[in-house]
């Protein structure tokens, strides 16, 4: 050996080439600029074909202490917190695979790197979906959205993640596949590890594929947007229309410093069956005024994250939870909270679920959230900071986490004993 070399340069030469003995070496390469997560430069990225390859490549790194990243397609891997370490990115691009469409049981498998795009493509040649509509559908992968727990604005008809997964394969830090469910909607034998891993940002273990359940393609779309005078008379319609017998599948309001508050109604059926729950929202509308903005609302989540990331410097992003009977007086809340120079905008789901987007000088950006918060928290509610501006790494992510955090600690500890996983990215450091 070199007696120049650090240990650690020694033991990264060494686990390289014990990787190369596994991968070829084509699918391993030095990381780059480009590869760094939240600002930590990893040293190497592997891209193992399939799920014995990951889980020896993942026990040869937890062996020597390494910490991993998992990554799919990139889209989310600045949420969260900053990794305490980041020695190796393993990648799923190259496990991108529809494994099996079993079109009559409404069931689907695929491994962790396909796209939900490419999933949905494959599932609709039989009129079917998965009732996802995650962000960034063409580049976002099953893995990805599944570690976090994005759902979209389909969760209020159809259910959030945690209901449409129905089994998953899971490689731990110890090289261990496990899977847990099965591939009809009625198993629930077993332990629910689907559920479990669903949302844990990758910090239980690497997702290598999963299984959903599916749902009939909609025959048509329609999608009403309504102006309404103020905050209230939009909580108002929100309200009634959840209260009502129609069988809408999305339903959000949308507002900010600049716009008046906007309730979307997405309608999904036939053109007839359309047409009659039209007319009867325009009747409980009232005199509001309806807004020609088509369907291309439910990509607003995607065009305020895309801002985030060419504005990095100045804007911040949150996800809340809220009360649905109090969705109105969050917004106000916010409105007041950057009322001192800050523009803001927010889409909230009916389901109590928004997104707000602030945007400004970072050290009021930083108390604005805190604030927010604050405030939530009294309520029972919660903000998780989506993205941040540069000057704002000393914000956690998550917040407090209340009484859980033992448990989840006790659970990070069964599966990843020694903290190999995104250390640090998730809840309480975990």
């Amino acid at each position: 050996m070199d007696a120049s070399a650090s240990p650690k340069t020694s033991l990264s030469s060494t686990f390289e080439s014990d990787v190369r003995k596994i991968i070829a070496a084509e699918h391993v390469r030095t990381a780059g600029a480009s590869d760094a997560v939240a600002g930590v430069q990893p040293s190497l990225v592997v891209e193992p074909g399939n799920e014995q390859e990951l889980a020896k490549v993942l026990k040869l790194a937890n062996d020597v202490g390494m910490a991993v990243i998992p990554r799919g397609g990139g889209t989310k891997l600045e949420w969260g917190n900053r990794p305490a370490r980041a020695d190796l990115i393993l990648s799923t691009a190259r496990m991108n695979r529809v494994i099996e469409h079993a079109w009559a049981d409404l069931t689907v498998s695929a491994e962790a790197g396909c796209t939900i795009a490419k999933l949905q493509d494959t599932v609709a040649k039989h009129g079917q979906r998965l009732a996802l509509d995650p962000l960034w559908p063409e580049r976002a992968t099953v893995g990805g959205v599944l570690s976090t727990n994005d759902s979209g604005v389909l969760r209020l008809r159809f259910g959030s993640l945690r209901d449409l997964v129905i089994g998953a394969t899971v490689a731990l830090a110890d090289g261990t596949v496990a899977s847990s469910g099965g591939k009809v909607v009625k198993n629930v034998a077993g332990y629910d590890l689907p559920k479990l891993v669903t949302g844990a940002f990758g910090t239980l273990g690497v997702i290598t594929r999963a299984i959903f359940r599916l749902h009939p393609l909609p025959k048509e779309k329609r999608t009403i947007s309504v102006v309404t005078r103020d905050l209230t008379e939009a909580q108002r319609l929100v309200l009634a229309i959840q209260n009502s017998k129609l069988a809408h599948s999305a339903l959000q309001i949308r507002c900010g410093a600049e716009m008046q508050p906007r309730v979307d109604v997405l309608f999904e059926g036939t053109e007839t069956g359309l047409s009659a729950q039209s007319a009867q929202l325009k009747l409980m509308a009232g005199e509001a005024r309806e807004d020609d903005a088509g369907g291309k609302v439910w990509n607003r989540r995607e065009e305020i994250l895309s801002r985030t990331e060419s504005d990095g410097e100045n804007c911040a992003m949150g996800k809340f939870t809220t009360l649905p009977v109090e969705i109105a007086e969050t917004v106000a809340m916010i409105g007041k909270i950057a009322a001192s120079g800050l523009r803001w905008s927010v889409v909230a789901q009916a389901t109590g679920i928004g997104l707000v987007l602030i945007d400004g000088a970072v050290s009021e950006i930083a108390a604005a959230l805190r604030g927010l918060r604050e405030w939530l928290g009294i309520r029972g509610g919660s903000l998780v900071v989506v993205r941040r501006p540069a000057g704002m790494a000393e914000l956690d992510a998550w917040g407090d986490s209340g009484d859980a955090l033992g448990l989840m600690q006790a659970v990070k500890r069964q599966f990843d004993q020694q903290g190999t996983l995104n250390p640090g990215r998730f809840v309480g450091g975990i």
